[in-house]
């Protein structure tokens, strides 16, 4: 499996979770539906194969545009579906969606935030993963800014795992961990216990991809790329109980 995100097309040059990434995003997937071959394993997804990721995306941002709207979505069917024609229009309705909607219009959310901005968020992150899994399955490279994908760690560090641990998905950890992105000048704390000791047991340090891919399951503190100092059986607890969804 290869964590190379670097220096190929398509190129998606952007910095922040905006509708312009997620439109620059959604077209990288979209062309990368006609390029990988749709019976290929994505083997750190189970039992899928591309065409499972796919349906699964263009299932994501139709519930996606349903939430923002405040609207139970209809359903898609079962398909069988055209991948390419199915991908292209729940892309677009999810974008019609967010583009008219005021970002600070009431919306159901993941999060207490309740409005419409969380979905520009989610649906970047969302995308940008699921973009990762379809290239890398079909053994091609992808180029995104090291500030996109540290967004992708800090949603999961601060959105995502505290509402796994507050559904009762997962137990925060007994101990704190450090995360570093050595090509974005970040650092967090991944969320632990609250009675868990002030000082980390251990860091991960590493390009923002890696750590991004660490937390969403696509890879492990073995990582070549990753650098891990400290407590390593601690901290194998504390990033393998759910993360994220």
């Amino acid at each position: 499996m290869t964590h190379d995100v670097g220096g190929a097309s398509p190129a998606v040059d952007l910095q922040a979770p905006d509708l312009r990434a997620l439109a620059a995003l959604q077209d990288a997937f979209l062309v990368s539906v006609d390029e990988v071959d749709p019976t290929v394993r994505v083997p750190w997804c189970g039992r899928w194969r591309v065409r499972n990721l796919v349906v699964h995306l263009a299932r994501i941002h139709h519930w996606a545009a349903g939430q923002a709207r405040r609207r139970q979505e209809t359903p898609l069917g079962r398909g069988p579906f055209v991948l390419h024609e199915l991908y292209a229009t729940q892309a677009a309705e999810l974008r019609a969606a967010l583009e008219t909607l005021d970002p600070d219009s009431p919306a159901w959310t993941l999060d207490d935030s309740g409005v419409v901005r969380f979905w520009h968020r989610r649906q970047v992150h969302e995308t940008l993963v699921h973009l990762w899994d379809l290239r890398t399955a079909g053994g091609l490279p992808m180029d995104v800014p090291a500030a996109l994908w540290a967004d992708t760690v800090d949603e999961v560090v601060h959105v995502m795992h505290p509402r796994q641990v507050h559904l009762g998905r997962s137990a925060a950890p007994p101990v704190r961990v450090c995360l570093v992105a050595t090509d974005a000048d970040r650092t967090w704390t991944v969320h632990a216990d609250d009675d868990a000791p002030a000082a980390p047991v251990g860091e991960v340090a590493g390009p923002a991809a890696s750590l991004a891919l660490l937390l969403w399951g696509r890879t492990t503190p073995d990582d070549p790329h990753l650098a891990v100092t400290g407590d390593r059986a601690a901290l194998r607890t504390a990033l393998g109980g759910g993360l994220t969804p």
